[in-house]
Parts: structure tokens; sequence; C-alpha cells
């Protein structure tokens, strides 16, 4: 792997290519962070496509595209004389240390959990009024919830075992369950909400990432439906004209390949 000098050569050429491409580029010069913020958005979503694919070549070129909006960001800063790169580095930095104090302190911890409920400390100390606070509001809900329940975890708001959670799981499913025969559409909405919420904790027990499941399950689905069309265009008989028996045929080859 490259050395330090060569890292910083190469952090240095981006950042001489955002200037020039700022100065010269019609496009560049009238982006606004404002402009950037959907295309971020996107890029990180490419990014966690290929972690998921571990596509490791395809990662390396999506943590590029990622790197060059944080220095846009930077350069956008620098010119309302807001901040600039050396702000953005060193405000991560001096955040880094402070909140390792096992590291750049005296503080002891004996596992991640002790560091975790340490980290949530920290930011209460900071001046933040609730530890929910650094969930965002825009976050898919699926994130969202998973980001909820870990970081109420950190201060101690937690189940035990995860026996309990699954039991929880089950008192929730039972509650739909009645929901749904009492034909109540908004009770059936909280309700099914409320399993999504339980499951999503008890993936956190499991130490599975749920929204990380999903999609791997999205991607499978689709591979093997894909299959599916393709099959159903050698035969020449469209999907609709199919019936559930003979598309099952074909989804079973899916699944063994």
């Amino acid at each position: 792997m490259s050395e330090r000098t060569t890292q910083l050569k190469a952090f240095d050429r981006l950042l001489t290519i955002m200037d020039e491409l700022r100065e010269q580029c019609p496009w560049d010069k009238k982006q606004t962070m404002e402009s950037l913020r959907h295309l971020t958005i996107e890029e990180v979503y490419e990014l966690g496509d290929a972690i998921l694919d571990n596509d490791l070549d395809e990662v390396k070129k999506e943590l590029g595209d990622v790197l060059l909006h944080i220095v846009f960001y930077s350069k956008i800063g620098s010119e309302t004389k807001d901040f600039d790169i050396a702000d953005v580095c060193n405000s991560i930095c001096d955040k880094l240390i402070e909140r390792h104090p096992h590291i750049y302190g005296d503080v002891e911890v004996n596992d991640e959990e002790d560091i975790k409920r340490n980290w949530e400390q920290l930011k209460l100390k900071e001046g933040k009024k609730s530890v929910l606070e650094g969930v965002p509001k825009s976050l898919p809900s699926m994130v969202k919830a998973n980001r909820i329940q870990d970081k109420v975890a950190g201060v101690g708001f937690d189940w035990e075992k995860p026996e309990q959670v699954f039991e929880k799981v089950e008192e929730e499913l039972a509650e739909l369950k009645a929901e749904i025969s009492a034909g109540n559409k908004e009770r059936i909405e909280s309700e099914f909400g409320d399993v999504l919420f339980s499951m999503v904790n008890y993936a956190r027990f499991l130490k599975v990432n749920p929204e990380n499941a999903l999609e791997r399950t999205n991607k499978k689905f689709i591979k093997r439906f894909q299959y599916l069309e393709e099959k159903s265009k050698q035969l020449e008989k469209p999907l609709k004209d199919m019936t559930l028996s003979e598309m099952d045929v074909f989804w079973e080859e899916a699944k063994k390949l």
C-alpha cells in the first residue's frame, strides 16, 4: 500500500483539481451545497451497493466519488470563509480524540459496550439534550429504527437477553393479528409498525444489520425474478399467461443457481 507521503500527495492533487474545476468548469462553478445534496446521497447509496456486492474495485471508485463531494463542500465553505478542508479534518480529529478517552486519556474500558456507553455520555456532556438528537430526521425508517435502538441501549435502556426481545416480537405479532381480525386499518398500520420496530431490535441482538439483511434479500429476489423473466422469454410465453405452478418451477431453479 502507499506510504503516507504518497497518500498526502494524492490528496493534494485532488484539492488542486477541485480548485481548477471550481474556477474553470461551468457546471462545477454553479454548484451549491443544496444542489449537491441529492447527488451526495446517491453516491453514498452506490457505495453501499458496492459494499454489499463485495465488489472492492467498485468500492474504491465509489469512495472516490464520496471523497470528491466532501472536498467539494469544503471548497464551497472556503469561498464563503466559513470553513475549509483543514477545518473539516481538524474537527473530526478533535472529536475522535475527545470521544476516545480510553485511548487518549485515562479512562479504562472492558469491552465494546463500555465504549458505546461512554460515547453517548460524552455527547450529552457536549450539550446535547437527548441521546436521540444525533439521529438524522431524513434517515430511511429501517435505518432510523436501528440507530434509535442502538443509541438508547448505549445509556442502558435495553433488554437483557435476546429471548426477551423475541417474546416482544411474538407479542407484537399477536396484537397485529388481533387488529387484522378487527379490521381497523389505522390500528393495523400501527401494530405493523410495532412488529417491524421489534424485529429491528431483535436483529440488533442477533448482531445482524437489518438494512443490510433486507437489501440482500431484495437483491436475491431481483436475481431470481429476472431468471424467471428470462425463462419466460425463452418459452415465448408472457408471465401473465403462466400459471403459478409453471412459474414456481423456474423459481426453484433460480434458488438452486
